[in-house]
């Protein structure tokens, strides 16, 4: 009996021997093939992603209708979200890696009692987060938008909650053709308005 189960040992232990480098294998694949947030639907339009807010919030610059003869082109403030994994990566490269999402939520200035759009609470006068009022959204892949220095726009409409649920990638008139004339140098970002990017200093 006591032969039997010795032989039933080893035949498992080679077992597992025989299986671990393709368990390894396996998982080192998985760990190098990080997916991107980004899901396209079968008319290659973009999904809206979920649980964006719970992202790095790296910045929300604010140019109010107030200060811009009363027709700012977004008059909104841009609160923006990049996922940690990418951000990390920035912080390192000084540049985002394939796949990655940056979201700008826009909310409107909330209920503005002053001409330049401002209003006093307790803190003080200035500008304050109203409600929700859109999303804009870029995704990196370098093959997919090479036409547009390897980044795609969308829009899922600027307006309250809630949002559209699909985008097809913005024209260059749109989105993209400011973000060539300006920022390809850094990443086709905004980084100089996101301390946490613009310095590299880490969190």
């Amino acid at each position: 009996m006591r032969k039997y189960l010795g032989l039933l040992v080893i035949i498992a232990g080679v077992g597992l021997l025989a299986a671990s480098p393709l368990l390894f294998n396996t998982s080192r694949a998985a760990a190098q093939t990080q997916q991107s947030t980004a899901v396209f639907d079968s008319d290659g339009k973009l999904k809206l992603p979920t649980g964006f807010r719970a992202w790095v919030f790296v910045g929300a610059p604010l140019t109010p209708n107030g200060l811009n003869d009363g027709n700012a082109g977004f008059p909104e403030y841009h609160n923006v979200y990049v996922e940690k994994k990418n951000v990390d990566v920035y912080l390192k490269t000084g540049s985002f890696p394939e796949g990655t999402v940056i979201v700008k939520e826009l909310t409107r200035v909330l209920d503005p009692t002053f001409p330049d759009g401002s209003r006093k609470e307790p803190s003080g006068r200035g500008y304050f987060n109203g409600q929700y009022n859109g999303i804009d959204l870029t995704v990196k892949d370098s093959k997919k938008f090479a036409a547009t220095n390897g980044w795609g726009f969308f829009t899922f409409g600027h307006h309250p909650l809630p949002y559209t649920e699909t985008a097809a990638e913005s024209p260059v008139t749109e989105c993209a053709g400011c973000h060539i004339a300006n920022v390809a140098k850094t990443d086709m970002t905004w980084v100089q308005f996101y301390p946490l990017l613009r310095d590299q200093k880490g969190y």
